[in-house]
């Protein structure tokens, strides 16, 4: 029968590629979108083996009820895709509460409340596989996206602790963390805060940044071959890049956070009442 498959934020971008590339080959997708009609061309493709679902990740409720349907209707859950997100754009000062905690409720608390609905379906088989779709920005940091980065390394954080609770019953947990790619993530579906003047310069310098960063954006169905290596592999991942760049920086990253470790490594020892620093 194939895999079946739970997926958010389906209507474009990875979450339409990786649902129709399940589907091509077999397998049985619960397809979720904030308003289902957007699915009508997988539906229309595909037929039964798609079950349309509409589902505002932010609602807690509403994520155990939808896992709970595609439960129901296919009798089990394979493969359990957090992909719904958005980009927040705007340098820490210029951000209003409203949007950073509009930035956590769907990138930190949606996949939360939806890897929390499938976890005991998953329990009670023994077996799965969560995918969370992180970036390279939850792992690094950059200037005029800080609190997407922000709500990225919280996914991280919990879905790492996460793989260690559930690797004993069976399940696997799988960072996908994308580089630049040629989706909706910076245009119509992001989310813009009001600029400060203060910052026009360092605006114009992030965005330059980001433009050297993504100068050639990756074409989201040519990951259709790579998720699905993924979730067959008997030993998937915790954390795989996509997309070339991604390496490259984390590599800057963390080589940059192990000198600086080492170099104040005598005031670290000094803290805990050891070798006194120079």
């Amino acid at each position: 029968m194939g895999k079946v498959w739970f997926i958010t934020g389906t209507s474009r971008g990875f979450g339409y590629e990786w649902a129709d590339a399940a589907l091509e080959r077999g397998d049985r997708v619960a397809a979720t979108a904030r308003d289902a009609a957007s699915l009508h061309g997988l539906v229309e493709k595909y037929g039964d083996a798609v079950l349309p679902l509409t589902l505002d990740v932010n609602s807690r409720e509403a994520a155990f009820a939808a896992v709970r349907q595609a439960h129901d209707h296919f009798g089990r859950l394979d493969v359990i895709v957090n992909n719904a997100g958005y980009g927040q754009f705007g340098l820490i000062e210029e951000l209003s509460e409203a949007e950073v905690r509009d930035q956590f409720e769907t990138n930190v608390f949606g996949a939360l409340w939806v890897t929390q609905a499938a976890l005991p379906f998953l329990r009670a088989q023994g077996s799965g596989h969560i995918i969370q779709v992180s970036s390279i920005g939850g792992i690094s940091a950059f200037g005029g996206i800080g609190i997407y980065n922000a709500s990225k390394w919280a996914l991280e954080g919990f879905s790492q602790a996460l793989a260690t609770e559930v690797r004993p019953l069976g399940i696997s947990v799988t960072l996908i963390e994308p580089g630049g790619f040629d989706t909706d993530w910076g245009g119509s579906s992001a989310r813009h805060a009001q600029p400060l003047d203060a910052y026009a310069e360092v605006h114009e310098q992030m965005r330059q940044a980001r433009a050297s960063r993504v100068a050639a954006p990756g074409d989201p169905q040519a990951t259709r071959g790579p998720i699905l290596k993924i979730v067959d592999a008997a030993e998937p991942p915790l954390r795989v890049f996509f997309g070339e760049a991604p390496l490259a920086i984390a590599t800057r990253d963390y080589e940059s956070r192990l000198a600086l470790w080492r170099e104040w490594q005598p005031v670290a020892l000094e803290a805990q009442g050891g070798a006194k620093a120079d």
